[in-house]
């Protein structure tokens, strides 16, 4: 089967006050340092993935950069990286490569760049077409920037694009958003991603608002009814205008679902290459379903050459990724599909709590299909902490 490659871009030209990623603002100075170890790591994979007790096919059919922002990178390290992937790794033709942008990082030779690199699809972290909102959070472009990146983008043929939109940035109202939701659509973009803004101590925005404060904003942050009642919104207006919701905060054309991300909604397996990067295999040892590991969320610690996290996945927790992974799809989870390949008994103990969410409307069934009511997917948090509660014994 072939495997998804993600590449981790820790850099960006500045923090945003709600990121609660692994990525930050750094010299350019350790830039090579940082590629040199991720070329490293690319060289060693199958090494590395026989050491975690996986196995894995050399032929690739998604490739995504991410961070951080990947285009802050020089153009020969990007290339470098590129060339890496191809000399260790079979890249299908018509393979999805992905790289995220943030709006005004691509230059024209940035853009020839991943034209020569074959990348077929940009993913732009817009968050907000208006100026102000951007502008409050700590996003260094204005709408005119996002607006002549997706034209020169498409003057060079790469027309794959996704439009990233937070619903409950500070400032933000329901006629605000409505112009965001609006020009994401004008843009034609076939791809949306629209995530509500994660409260958290992992961020700068979600301390202050957790302590009440109000630096970066935090006392405009919408409260929670709004934010949900934009989300909401976000799916009425997309899906009107043929933008389809496939999965809880991401919305495409037909045909034009990610790929990539795809893979990790459907326990299909990835290498993550870079600091906070995640991989799952196959396992190789009967017992295990998968292993899953990552490299260090330090800069420097990844850098050093520090190992990450190992994780062997038994059937007892691969029931559980099924369920919790395949619920945040639109298409749901096929009980049947789930019962021939874990049996029958393993169904068992999620029958009563599936019940339970159907009547509060949490869940819908329509044959052996489950997946989540419009309601769930607000409360989706909710539902999958509960079918991680249920004892699983039976599908050891």
């Amino acid at each position: 089967m072939p495997v998804g490659l993600y590449i981790s871009v820790p850099f960006c030209r500045t923090k945003c006050s709600y990121c609660n990623f692994a990525s930050d603002v750094f010299s350019q100075t350790i830039f090579h340092r940082y590629v040199d170890r991720v070329c490293r790591d690319v060289e060693q994979a199958c090494a590395v993935a026989g050491d975690s007790g996986g196995c894995f096919d050399r032929a690739v059919d998604s490739i995504y950069f991410g961070g951080g922002t990947p285009t802050v990178l020089d153009i020969t390290q990007l290339e470098g990286i590129f060339v890496t992937i191809t000399q260790n790794f079979d890249v299908a033709k018509g393979t999805e490569i992905t790289v995220e942008c943030a709006p005004g990082t691509l230059t024209d030779q940035m853009i020839a760049c991943l034209q020569h690199c074959g990348v077929s699809r940009v993913s732009l972290g817009v968050q907000s077409f208006v100026d102000r909102e951007a502008a409050a959070v700590g996003r260094l472009h204005k709408r005119e920037t996002v607006l002549d990146d997706i034209a020169r983008l498409r003057s060079a043929g790469i027309a794959n694009l996704n439009i990233d939109l937070i619903a409950g940035l500070p400032h933000q109202t329901a006629q605000s958003w409505e112009f965001s939701l609006s020009e994401a659509i004008a843009t034609e973009a076939p791809h949306v991603s629209v995530y509500m803004l994660e409260v958290d101590e992992d961020s700068r925005l979600g301390r202050e608002l957790i302590a009440g404060g109000s630096k970066y904003h935090a006392h405009f942050v919408p409260d929670d009814d709004l934010v949900a009642g934009l989300y909401l919104t976000a799916g009425e207006r997309l899906e009107s205008a043929g933008v389809n919701q496939y999965e809880i905060s991401n919305f495409a054309r037909p045909e034009c679902e990610s790929r990539h991300n795809l893979k990790y909604w459907t326990r299909k397996p990835y290498l993550g290459f870079g600091v906070d990067a995640h991989s799952m295999l196959h396992g190789v040892a009967r017992e295990v379903d998968a292993v899953r590991f990552s490299a260090p969320d330090s800069l420097e610690e990844y850098i050093a050459g520090k190992e990450g996290k190992r994780t062997l996945v038994d059937r007892s927790a691969a029931l559980e990724e099924t369920f919790f992974l395949g619920l945040r799809l639109n298409r749901g989870v096929d009980l049947d599909r789930v019962a021939e390949q874990f049996g029958n008994d393993a169904l068992d103990p999620f029958l009563a709590p599936i019940a339970e969410f159907v009547q509060s409307e949490l869940l819908e069934k329509q044959g052996s299909v489950i997946r989540l009511t419009p309601r769930g997917r607000l409360l989706s948090n909710e539902v999958f902490q509960r079918f991680l509660a249920i004892p699983q014994a039976s599908a050891v």
